[in-house]
């Protein structure tokens, strides 16, 4: 039986691209919280291997293993690879945000992966079968913008999970992260509307803006046995922004 990645975040963008391209060779665990979108989703990944749907919020942490648990239980299934693509970016100057709205990004961008890394990583829930992880972070988790700031401190965050789970889970599971850049999607539809800012950024990128795709395809590398010996790593996929120090 091929084996189940759980893919969070695949009802669009990233996530999606990620979960069309994984199954053409995988089983996958479709996740996310509007059960239409990820119905449609699935109609649109391969119908070689198998789609299940794990519809929950992220942000409900408090619940958040036990419905992990009950899904794996209810589908007899065990999961070999998990990618954590769910994520809120909410670009707003700090005074604009309250306890609820920076609670929410850490709770959906970085507390989620680590009750997911631990319930999957359990030999009692999981069996002792997860082999690897990728939780999908940002280019800007080691920089600063303006009215980024709980945002990036959440990827920032993310990445700092990333290298200790790798110490910690090695030689069982690899666990790596990758950075993306300005990819186009819906969650940044609201920046290249804007022709000044659009305009601006583009000329930071020596290759252009990204698509999904890009960063589907480092996903599939990196939980792939051709990364067997990389773990711990930050995967900058952004067209080269993060060495264009042009003036």
């Amino acid at each position: 039986m091929k084996p189940f990645v759980l893919i969070t975040g695949s009802s669009s963008g990233i996530g999606k691209a990620i979960a069309i391209n994984l199954s053409k060779k995988y089983n996958i665990i479709l996740h996310g919280r509007n059960a239409e979108r990820l119905l449609q989703v699935k109609e649109e990944c391969s119908s070689e291997h198998s789609s299940l749907i794990w519809q929950s919020d992220l942000n409900s942490v408090e619940s958040l293993e036990e419905s992990l648990i009950g899904f794996l239980k209810e589908n007899e299934i065990i999961i070999d690879y998990y990618v954590h693509c769910a994520g809120i970016m909410r670009m707003l100057p700090l005074k604009s945000h309250n306890i609820r709205s920076i609670q929410e990004t850490f709770n959906t961008n970085v507390i989620s992966a680590m009750l997911i890394t631990k319930v999957l990583s359990s030999k009692k829930w999981n069996k002792d079968t997860l082999k690897s992880i990728v939780y999908i972070s940002s280019n800007i988790s080691n920089r600063g913008a303006k009215a980024f700031n709980t945002y990036a401190a959440s990827k920032g965050a993310l990445d700092a999970l990333m290298r200790s789970m790798a110490v910690e889970l090695a030689p069982k599971i690899r666990v790596n992260s990758i950075l993306p850049g300005a990819v186009m999607t819906e969650m940044t539809q609201n920046i290249f509307e804007n022709e000044e800012v659009e305009g601006r950024m583009k000329a930071t990128y020596p290759l252009g803006f990204g698509y999904p795709s890009d960063i589907a395809d480092g996903v599939d590398f990196l939980l792939s046995e051709r990364a067997r010996w990389i773990t711990g790593q930050q995967l900058t996929i952004d067209g080269g922004r993060t060495i264009n120090i042009t003036g």
